[in-house]
């Protein structure tokens, strides 16, 4: 059994018109009559529950959490289904995390990716983050809004991507500044492990490597961090334009 129990998550996942089998409340207040009346002006089923009840479905609740389907989360969309979609369309953005596993780095992944109009999030099945609660949480609800797209193999997607006029650029420290790039365009990023970056297949497809510049003592930034810098100055080069 699937439950979101972050107030935002929540709240957009209802806003954005996403399935949900029901809203458990257990405790009244504020915040939790908000959400029912969003709730039934959606056609969605309000179950009062007792708390204990509440405590076994859904760990972390603050007397409310709404029941999903179990799997719902993100994935619905294709990568061939989003390409028929493209059109002709010359300015798409493209976010490809390469072994993304910690939910929390996952979810503020999203939330930069909403913040900063990427198209398409596409991620590894069955081997990226796929806590929804947790990810919904972190994300603030970003999960709700942004298309998102698993793949089985994310080399075979980043040529789908190159044939249908998308430049590659993968995050690496020791790649090129990103200042320098022209990350107009078609364009798609890829994000490594938190522990180890780059796969090395997936970096023989890249087209070049996009590097922040830094000042610090550490090796790196943090991949949700490393993840917000790189799409701003993709928007901020696309504001200019």
């Amino acid at each position: 059994m699937t439950c979101l129990t972050g107030f935002h998550a929540m709240e957009e996942w209802i806003k954005a018109g996403r399935p949900a089998i029901a809203l458990l409340v257990a405790k009244p207040g504020p915040r939790s009559r908000e959400l029912v009346d969003l709730a039934q002006s959606r056609k969605i089923r309000i179950e009062r529950v007792g708390t204990h009840e509440l405590d076994v479905l859904a760990r972390d609740h603050r007397g409310v959490a709404l029941h999903i389907e179990d799997g719902e989360g993100g994935g619905e969309m294709t990568v061939e289904l989003f390409l028929e979609k493209l059109g002709e369309r010359k300015d798409a953005l493209v976010l490809l995390l390469d072994e993304i596993t910690d939910p929390h780095n996952y979810g503020a992944i999203l939330r930069s990716a909403d913040q900063f109009g990427v198209d398409l999030v596409i991620s590894r099945n069955r081997r990226s983050a796929k806590h929804a609660d947790v990810i919904a949480k972190t994300s603030s609800g970003a999960v709700s809004w942004v298309p998102q797209a698993e793949t089985a193999n994310l080399v075979r997607t980043a040529g789908q991507l190159k044939d249908a006029g998308f430049w590659i650029y993968g995050a690496d420290m020791k790649g090129e500044s990103a200042y320098k790039l022209d990350l107009g365009g078609r364009t798609a990023l890829i994000l490594g492990s938190e522990g180890t970056g780059l796969s090395r297949l997936i970096k023989e497809h890249c087209d070049g490597f996009a590097a922040l510049p830094s000042l610090g003592r550490l090796d790196s930034l943090n991949v949700s961090v490393a993840a917000g810098a790189l799409l701003y100055e993709v928007c901020r080069q696309r504001e200019r334009a």
